[in-house]
């Protein structure tokens, strides 16, 4: 059994220790919002925070994630959809698919997190993972509005 806890309720889970907490958290404790893309950290269709930091939940192992550390889905970033990240894709309709949108998303809120006025250039470099539409020019742009929102 290992204990995690995930916007902000404490999950006991049986796993094997090098079970990675994506499919902790979709199977076990039901939050399906966190996609599966690729298994191998390349394309954030799995970002979660780990104590605020953007981290790929498909090669994190249950093992890795002390007790006393906070993980955040893309359930838990605002209990409503008020959270200035989700205000803005849904006001600039950046999802084509929406397939990676929970994944940019997440890693959208810790890039404001750190850097409340992003140019361009620090979006880029920031942003990582990998929209198969191509959607980049609507995210770079809901990046830039929610920081206006924030």
């Amino acid at each position: 059994m290992a204990r995690i806890r995930v916007n902000g309720t404490v999950h006991e889970v049986d796993a094997e220790p090098e079970t990675p907490l994506l499919w902790v958290l979709r199977e076990q404790i039901g939050l399906t919002g966190t996609k599966f893309g690729c298994g191998i950290a390349a394309c954030g269709a799995c970002t979660v925070h780990l104590d605020g930091i953007p981290m790929r939940s498909c090669v994190m192992q249950i093992q890795d994630i002390d007790e006393g550390q906070e993980i955040t889905t893309i359930e838990g970033l605002s209990p409503d959809g008020t959270h200035p990240v989700q205000r803005a894709w849904a006001e600039l309709d950046v999802p084509q698919c929406g397939y990676c949108q929970s994944g940019q998303i997440m890693a959208a809120a810790a890039l404001l997190a750190d850097n409340p006025d992003p140019s361009d250039e620090d979006i880029v470099a920031g942003m990582t993972n990998i929209c198969r539409c191509g959607t980049y020019n609507r995210i770079k742009a809901a990046i830039k509005r929610a920081a206006e929102l924030g």
